[in-house]
């Protein structure tokens, strides 16, 4: 049986390093690899999304063996058109200021190289709040403030504490999301 697209995409970099690499995956695959009982169409999700923390940035920029294990990676799954795509950096995305101390493993796929995390799920709503009422995000912060039963209380404490990186158009889109994720929160 062929591998989901986020795992075949982890396989695919992981057999291409000669070292340990930390990532951790934000988006559609963090959902697909770090939740039990996720909706099958978050599988097939045509890419893999991460974040660096500040303390990796500089280590992860001049480790360029990643870089090119990457490179060979994306270069054999561009005809499944599947890819490992978006890098960012903290500061580029919303989560809570203190996001790496909550980050949570992932322990699928079974991998030699890579060591998988995903955000706390406060924190991978805020990210995904950064598309405003995006109606897929919307769906996806839905499931997931449903399978963690989040409450308001918890989401107004995530967004005092979240960094919103400093672009108006991020901001208003977080603006516009905030009352629609409370909505969909469980009320104290």
């Amino acid at each position: 049986m062929p591998a989901d697209n986020p795992c075949l995409i982890l396989q695919t970099l992981d057999a291409r390093l000669d070292h340990d690499v930390e990532l951790t995956l934000i988006g559609k695959s963090a959902l697909w690899l770090g939740f039990d009982d996720v909706p099958t169409a978050y599988g097939v999700t045509q890419d893999v999304d991460t974040v660096v923390p500040a303390q990796q940035s500089e280590q992860m920029n001049d480790d360029l063996a990643f870089w090119d294990a990457l490179t060979a990676a994306n270069g054999e799954l561009q005809p499944l058109g599947i890819y490992l795509t978006h890098i960012f950096e903290e500061w580029q995305i919303i989560m809570r200021r203190d996001w790496f101390v909550h980050r949570v493993p992932i322990r699928r796929p079974v991998l030699k190289h890579l060591q998988l995390f995903r955000p706390a799920t406060l924190d991978l709503i805020l990210s995904k709040m950064m598309r405003g009422d995006d109606p897929q995000h919307m769906d996806e912060i839905r499931w997931m403030i449903g399978h963690e039963n989040i409450s308001v209380y918890e989401l107004e404490a995530a967004f005092a504490s979240a960094h919103v990186p400093d672009d108006a158009d991020v901001l208003s889109s977080f603006d516009t999301a905030k009352p629609l994720v409370l909505a969909m929160a469980t009320k104290p």
